[in-house]
C-alpha cells in the first residue's frame, strides 16, 4: 500500500497516530525581506549534571537566521565536536548518550569557531538554559558576554496543553520522533518545535520565546524572612537560595519589572508584617539569565 494512502487511513480513526522520522530542513520560509538576524540553538552532553564538577564531551551549534516576528529562515552550517574530558565516561552517561572513551579521545573543541560564531549572533538558545549555559560558561568565556533564551522556561507550555517539557514528548505532540541524546539532532528537533504554532495560542514558538526572552525581569531576594513563613512563600514560588558559590543565602522569585511593586506589597502584608526591611534586587536581562556566573 501507498505510504501516504496508509497514513490517511489510520488518522481517519480515532484509534491511531502517526508520527513521521525528523525531517532536517536548511530552510524553513523563504526570504521576505524583513530584517534578519542571526541566532544559535545549542545543546551539550556532558560526564553528569554539576557544572562544578563535570565538564562538557559534546558541543553542538545549528545557527539559523530568524526575524522579529518568529518566522525561521536558512538553518546554516551546524558546529558539532567532541571534547576529551581527561577522564572515564561514565556508564550512566554513555548508555544514554551513545558516547564512549574510545568517540571523544584525544578530541577538542575549536574555542576560535566558538567565538566567530558568537560574534556572528544575538541570541543563545537551549533546551534548559541554566543547564547548557552554566556548562558553557565554564567551557569559553565567550558564552558570557550574549543573550540567552530558553525553550522550556520562556513559554509557558502548560498554558497550551502540553503536559510535560522533555523535548522528546514536545516532539510527539507536534506529530515527529527522532533519535534524541546527541547534542546536534536535539538542536534540530528543537528548531522544528520553535518553526511550529503552538497548540492553544496559534502564536509562532519562536515568537512568544524572543518576546519572552526580551523582558527584562527583577529578582528579589527576601532576606531574613521569618522561618515560619517559608510554607508561604513556597506557595507563592519562591525558591530557596543556600548561599553557596557566593549567592545570597534567602528566598528569592522572579518577577517582571511591572509586577516588582505589588511583590513587594505582597511581602510587607504578609511576610514582614508593618516593617518591611530593604530587600536586594536585581534586574536580569537575557544577558544574565540562566547564568550562574552574574546572577547570585
Amino acid at each position: 500500500m501507498d505510504i501516504d494512502k496508509a497514513i490517511q487511513v489510520l488518522e481517519a480513526s480515532d484509534d491511531y497516530r502517526v508520527l513521521k522520522r525528523l525531517q532536517v530542513v536548511d530552510q524553513y520560509n523563504a526570504e521576505d525581506g524583513s530584517d534578519k538576524r542571526i541566532g544559535i540553538y545549542l545543546d551539550v552532553e556532558t560526564t553528569g549534571m554539576n557544572a562544578d564538577d563535570d565538564v562538557v564531551i559534546e558541543l553542538a551549534m545549528v545557527p539559523f537566521e530568524f526575524n522579529k516576528a518568529g518566522q525561521i529562515f536558512r538553518v546554516l552550517e551546524p558546529y558539532n565536536a567532541f571534547q576529551d574530558p581527561g577522564c572515564a565516561i561514565p556508564a550512566e552517561i554513555t548508555r544514554i548518550t551513545g558516547i564512549t572513551d574510545e568517540m571523544v579521545k584525544g578530541q577538542s573543541i575549536d574555542h576560535e569557531k566558538i567565538s566567530k560564531m558568537l560574534s556572528e549572533a544575538v541570541i543563545v538558545i537551549a533546551h534548559n538554559a541554566k543547564f547548557d549555559r552554566a556548562f558553557c560558561e565554564n567551557l569559553d568565556d565567550a558564552f558570557k558576554d550574549i543573550s540567552w533564551a530558553c525553550s522550556i522556561s520562556d513559554i509557558n507550555w502548560n498554558e497550551e496543553g502540553m503536559e510535560g517539557v522533555k523535548l522528546e514528548y514536545l516532539a510527539y505532540k507536534y506529530g515527529f520522533f527522532y533519535e534524541g541524546h546527541r547534542a546536534t539532532i536535539d538542536c534540530y528537533a528543537a528548531l522544528e518545535i520553535l518553526s511550529r504554532p503552538l497548540p492553544v495560542s496559534g502564536e509562532l514558538a519562536l515568537k512568544r520565546l524572543l518576546d519572552t526572552a526580551r523582558k527584562a525581569t527583577v529578582r528579589l531576594w527576601a532576606v531574613n524572612a521569618p522561618f515560619d513563613k517559608k510554607d508561604d512563600l513556597k506557595a507563592r514560588r519562591y525558591r530557596w537560595s543556600d548561599g553557596s558559590n557566593g549567592s545570597t543565602k534567602a528566598w528569592y522569585i522572579d518577577v517582571s519589572e511591572d509586577d516588582y511593586d505589588d511583590e513587594l506589597v505582597y511581602l510587607k502584608d504578609n511576610i514582614y508584617p508593618g516593617n518591611l526591611p530593604e530587600l536586594p534586587s536585581l534586574k536580569i536581562t537575557a544577558k544574565e539569565r540562566y547564568s550562574a556566573q552574574s546572577v547570585k
